[in-house]
């Protein structure tokens, strides 16, 4: 992994409660609240100076543009939700652009987990007692945020790890 052991430390306690947070509330209220996202956008600005050298720091900004773009062209015709498209904005400067193939692969992964669970969870019985009031558990939609804000988390845990690189 490119990303340093050192700089996902440095990210890990502030993005994990945000990252947290979407999964939560997209399941919830099938919704990633605007807020978390500027929470996670304030992380990189002011972490992202702490922790990477500062044109690792700047690319990120690239990054953030590049995703949200791509992100406003999907939600404007629907295959994607706008706050899905926001947050995946926010997280792609956490991302080091040498690790983006192993981190399409972890989100393709738990996106699929993420899915199945999902799907099975809103057809038990005990789940549905437990959370009555959960917009996923009634709607066809996919709370994507399940799987967006577990990815990066468990990015960042990974690079913890194994993580070797310079940045």
């Amino acid at each position: 992994m490119l990303l340093s052991a050192q700089t996902a430390l440095w990210f890990l306690p502030f993005v994990a409660p945000i990252a947290l947070w979407v999964a939560w509330s997209d399941m919830k209220w099938m919704k990633i609240h605007n807020y978390a996202v500027l929470a996670l956008v304030a992380v990189y600005l002011i972490v992202g100076l702490i922790a990477l050298p500062i044109t690792s720091w700047a690319w990120g900004w690239a990054s953030l543009l590049v995703v949200l773009i791509v992100g406003f062209a999907l939600s404007s015709v629907g295959l994607v939700g706008a706050g899905d498209a926001k947050f995946a904005a926010a997280m792609a400067p956490f991302i080091a652009l040498g690790d983006l193939s192993l981190f399409l692969m972890l989100l393709a992964c738990v996106t699929l987990v993420s899915f199945v669970a999902h799907r099975v969870a809103r057809r038990t019985s005990l789940v549905q007692d437990l959370v009555p009031g959960w917009e996923s558990l009634h709607r066809s939609e996919f709370p994507m945020g399940l799987a967006l804000g577990p990815s990066l988390l468990f990015y960042l845990c990974l690079a913890t790890i194994f993580g070797n690189g310079t940045l």
